[in-house]
């Protein structure tokens, strides 16, 4: 079993950290609200630490899961002093590919690793351990995680250097966006057209118009509930680092970059925490 230590127990992270407890690991745990990190401590077996650094040293796997690229920075500098040569940073944060190669080189001049390790499940796939991994860094270093983060992951996949996985998490996010909007559109025109919903979706989900969002959406996007899921600002805070880094690299991204607008119109509406599916809302506003 491994030593290890838990960075950030937001809605995601609790529950990583509560598998990797009980899994039998060593966990050191920290948050920036205390009550959250006590909260842990009084439902799984594990320690909390005062700060970033105390709970980083001497593990052999540092995990952190916090919001954006300033958070993973701030906590990064603050646990950086624990480095040490053979550890393994893990950064479950969507952020940007460019910090990751940052943090990459930091960890390569203490003899540690770093692997950029974005997540993709939501909070039912953390409180199931059933999370998709997105790995960029060395192929050790993965070789090393791979096992210890099968605690919460149902799939972990190494694909390619530093940076990696924070691009690939970008293409998961340009397909979602995408089929969201697509999906709230057929929705939105069933409706109009008159249709039933549920027999419109019976009799199309078994073809290539099937997804994930249908089968798992399409009911409380009929009914207008939206409070679950992944959030809208979030999305919009993934879509801001998916269109940054295509500004880079030169990739068009017409569709992506209007449904980041769409998103924008949700937060206007009150739906900032609302579930992705809510593009729907706007369009039953319009009409």
């Amino acid at each position: 079993m491994a030593r290890t230590a838990f960075l950030g127990l937001g809605v995601m992270g609790f529950h990583m950290a509560g598998h990797l407890a009980r899994a039998g690991h060593q966990v050191s745990v920290w948050n920036r609200t205390g009550a959250k990190a006590a909260k842990w401590k009084k439902d799984h077996k594990g320690e909390v630490a005062k700060d970033p650094a105390t709970a980083a040293f001497g593990a052999e796997f540092v995990f952190l899961c916090l919001g954006d690229d300033p958070d993973v920075r701030t906590v990064f500098d603050a646990l950086e002093p624990s480095l040490g040569a053979g550890m393994i940073v893990v950064d479950h944060t969507t952020a940007s590919a460019g910090l990751a190669r940052e943090l990459y080189e930091r960890c390569k001049a203490k003899g540690a690793h770093f692997i950029d390790a974005p997540i993709s499940g939501g909070e039912a796939g953390a409180i199931n351990g059933k999370l998709t991994i997105m790995c960029g860094g060395e192929a050790s270093a993965f070789a090393a995680a791979e096992p210890v983060m099968a605690a919460f992951g149902k799939k972990m996949t190494l694909i390619g250097e530093s940076g990696a996985g924070q691009l690939a998490k970008s293409v998961n996010q340009i397909c979602i966006a995408g089929i969201v909007q697509g999906l709230a559109e057929g929705l939105h025109f069933a409706e109009k057209a008159g249709l039933d919903a549920a027999k419109v979706i019976e009799a199309i989900s078994g073809g290539a118009a099937q997804s994930w969002q249908m089968e798992n959406r399409w009911k409380t996007m009929v009914e207008g509930h939206f409070e679950h899921g992944f959030a809208v600002d979030w999305m919009r805070k993934d879509l801001r680092i998916t269109l940054e880094a295509a500004r880079d690299n030169g990739a068009s991204l017409p569709v992506t970059a209007t449904v980041d607008q769409y998103y924008a119109d949700v937060q206007a509406m009150g739906g900032a925490r609302w579930d992705t599916s809510s593009l729907i809302a706007r369009l039953t506003r319009e009409s």
